[in-house]
């Protein structure tokens, strides 16, 4: 469990495929205190910790399905993703409920600058089905975008956008997303809770 609060944009320094199977090779300043099974959201997809490196480097493995569903499967070496570990139990919870489960991609379709802040929006495709499940935004809702809590601003059917202030910008891979980049989101699991009980009544 996370709380989309990214403690690090990390950089990638080695890609690996084997098989179905894509291995990343990840460099950040807390990489010394993980240990093997440790669970970290890169990009907000919950990913093991299964090799330990000595040059402050760790390995983690994506598979196909992850790769599917995320935008993992296009980072290469010199990527940036944002990292967090996962939530203490004893800790404030700072962003909103995040599972590190990426429900789908998105396309940044526009990035704006406006006294400082940044405004993002993002265009994405989901069923009909998906969509009464809870796959969708609301308006002042959360939504983890890329891993980071966000509060949703301008919801529309298969579109949002999103206020990102100086620090999470120059803190996250905000810094580098561009027109068309895609990133990975996660719907709020609240909102899914709500729309499942609601379909059975």
């Amino acid at each position: 469990m996370f709380s989309g609060i990214v403690e690090e944009a990390a950089t990638v320094v080695g890609v690996t495929d084997e098989g179905t199977n894509r291995h990343l090779r990840i460099k950040c300043s807390f990489a010394d205190e993980l240990t093997i099974d440790q669970s970290v959201a890169h990009n907000g997809v919950c990913l093991t910790v299964v090799e330990l490196h000595p040059d402050s480097t760790y390995t983690v493995t994506a598979i196909e399905e992850t790769l599917r569903r995320s935008n993992l499967g296009a980072l290469v070496e010199g990527s940036s993703v944002n990292l967090e570990r996962s939530m203490k139990l004893d800790g404030r919870l700072d962003g909103h409920i995040v599972q590190g489960h990426v429900d789908c991609t998105a396309e940044c379709v526009s990035v704006a600058e406006t006294d400082g802040s940044h405004y993002f929006t993002f265009a994405y495709e989901v069923s009909p089905e998906l969509e009464h499940q809870g796959y969708f935004t609301v308006e002042k809702g959360s939504v983890t975008v890329n891993g980071v809590s966000l509060t949703v601003c301008d919801s529309a059917p298969g579109r949002f956008s999103v206020a990102i202030i100086p620090y999470t910008f120059e803190h996250t891979n905000f810094g580098k997303l561009r027109e068309g980049d895609r990133v990975n989101l996660e719907f709020d699991i609240l909102g899914k809770y709500v729309a499942r009980l609601n379909s059975i009544r």
